[in-house]
């Protein structure tokens, strides 16, 4: 069964396509792509597994298929991997027209989407995430970017694609880490506008990290409708899409202050989750037992819900290069109840160090 939600966006509007099996299906995407070639985007992890299905189906559609295959890891997100995919569109001799498929998890997506912003002033572009992360964040809302050594997504565009194809079955390959790490950005979208979903997943949490098909497809459907109203709303993140960034703040101070690579992004954001509803609840905004429940939902999910010692001084420090910061003011993600988050600056630097404390080993 293929399911198809649709962000709303005037003229760059575009389909998510989810269903199991729908990679080996070239005719899905063919009404995307303009030229009969397209540039594959993929890494070494996901190129053994899938990139054969995709040029097969493609090229059952006319399409020509030339990949460029890139490291893994949140370590590459960096100009010089990016320069490899500007390597091979123009050894290709790949124009405007031609389009660009960013097959694989969240770094894949995010590269492949920023070398498509830049490439020629912009090509086309399709997501086809393969981890669940990806299929439920990364590859919707158009925000494409690369790292920087003080920052995580520093340098990047808002440029949305022109579909995403969502294939369930990629997750049956998704090592176990990496499913868990996703499942950090699905508890999100309860905490932060659904608070039916959070029960759902309360209720539910077993039987996806189980990999129970319907489950996931639920999970996954459910996400993607959160994110493509958000997205509809406030594409450029000037109000409400903020509300996405829960936990991310601390999070990516967090996978900078480690070293890219060492915690997986929603591990990050899990940790950052739990140290923005401690911040919530000395604020008075969320009660203990909610604290707990967010807890102890994250722990069955298998995420880490305390931060690593990096020191507050040195948390502090990578949170200042942070994308919310406003006229020198950290804005942050906080928590009025499950299923109510706000963005607020009322937080001092002594709470937000006291939070930090709490929650850090």
């Amino acid at each position: 069964m293929i399911q198809t939600l649709d962000v709303t966006l005037e003229e760059r509007s575009y389909p998510i396509i989810i269903g199991r099996g729908v990679l080996a299906n070239g005719a899905l995407l063919r009404p995307y792509i303009k030229q009969n070639k397209v540039l594959i985007v993929t890494n070494e992890t996901v190129a053994p597994l899938y990139i054969d299905t995709v040029q097969s189906a493609l090229e059952k559609q006319g399409v020509s298929a030339i990949s460029v295959v890139l490291p893994d890891g949140e370590q590459f997100k960096n100009w010089e991997t990016l320069n490899l995919i500007f390597d091979a569109l123009l050894g290709a001799h790949c124009e405007r027209g031609t389009t660009l498929v960013a097959l694989g998890g969240g770094v894949v997506g995010d590269m492949g989407g920023f070398a498509a912003a830049c490439y020629q002033r912009g090509m086309p572009f399709i997501q086809v995430p393969t981890t669940l992360l990806s299929l439920v964040d990364s590859s919707v809302g158009g925000k494409t970017a690369i790292n920087h050594p003080l920052g995580k997504n520093m340098i990047g565009a808002f440029y949305q694609p022109k579909a995403v194809l969502a294939d369930i079955a990629t997750l049956d390959t998704l090592p176990d880490r990496e499913l868990k790490a996703g499942v950090a950005e699905v508890i999100k979208y309860g905490l932060i506008r659904d608070p039916e979903f959070f029960s759902w997943l309360e209720l539910h949490i077993d039987s996806i990290l189980a990999r129970d098909p319907e489950a996931v497809i639920f999970a996954v459907h459910r996400s993607c409708a959160n994110k493509a109203e958000v997205v509809a709303a406030d594409e450029r993140e000037t109000g409400e899409r903020a509300l996405l960034n829960l936990g991310h703040t601390f999070g990516h101070a967090i996978e900078t202050g480690m070293g890219y690579g060492k915690w997986l992004h929603g591990e990050a954001v899990a940790a950052g989750t739990l140290i923005a509803a401690e911040l919530s609840c000395q604020l008075g905004w969320l009660d203990a037992d909610a604290v707990l429940r967010i807890e102890r939902l994250f722990l069955r999910a298998g995420l880490p819900v305390r931060g690593p010692g990096l020191g507050v001084a040195r948390f502090l420090e990578l949170m200042r290069h942070d994308k919310k910061v406003e006229a020198g003011r950290l804005r942050l993600i906080l928590l009025q109840g499950i299923g109510k988050a706000v963005m607020s600056d009322a937080a001092s630097e002594a709470q937000i160090a006291r939070a930090i404390e709490a929650r850090c080993t």
